[in-house]
């Protein structure tokens, strides 16, 4: 198995959305994910052909940046890259790099879509430390919708977290 469909099985495992597509498809899988927000939050630096289709206003997380209240709203999604992701344990990486946002950004709206290209995924936790960008920021590492258990293991989403996190896969 390759990396990006051992990516992809270990992320559909956590219960994350996955999404696969070439680059020209991604516009149209985008819009289709979002269609139901009520607005789509993006961070600085998100590639604007990735917005061709999108029939939901956008919301820049700009200055001033969007309190944890704005980014709580009802129906609300956001749209980021990711660094890395790992596909032992089918994990994004988010480094706050152009694209991604600030961890607050990902971590209070009830839905994440996240871009993860092929070439982005590596195979396990060493591999992925040795290709971020710059190792020293703070990371955000997502293994699927924000998921916990109560002391009689009744599964409960959305806790401390989206309740739901669709990868959209890249493939040349």
């Amino acid at each position: 198995m390759n990396l990006p469909e051992l990516f992809a099985e270990r992320a559909g495992d956590y219960r994350a959305g996955m999404h696969h597509c070439t680059a020209a498809e991604l516009p149209t899988v985008l819009a289709g994910l979002l269609a139901g927000a009520s607005r789509v939050v993006l961070p600085a630096g998100i590639a604007e052909p990735w917005l061709t289709g999108l029939t939901v206003a956008t919301l820049p997380d700009g200055t001033p940046p969007l309190t944890a209240a704005d980014l709580d709203e009802a129906g609300l999604s956001v749209l980021t890259g990711c660094a890395v992701a790992i596909a032992e344990t089918g994990t994004i990486v988010l480094d706050a790099g152009p694209g991604q946002g600030r961890r607050l950004l990902t971590l209070v709206p009830d839905h994440h879509v996240c871009v993860v290209r092929d070439e982005q995924i590596v195979a396990d936790v060493p591999d992925m430390i040795a290709a971020l960008p710059e190792p020293t920021r703070p990371l955000t590492m997502i293994s699927g919708p924000s998921a916990t258990s109560d002391i009689e293991l009744n599964r409960v989403e959305g806790v401390h977290g989206p309740r739901r996190l669709d990868i959209v896969c890249v493939h040349p």
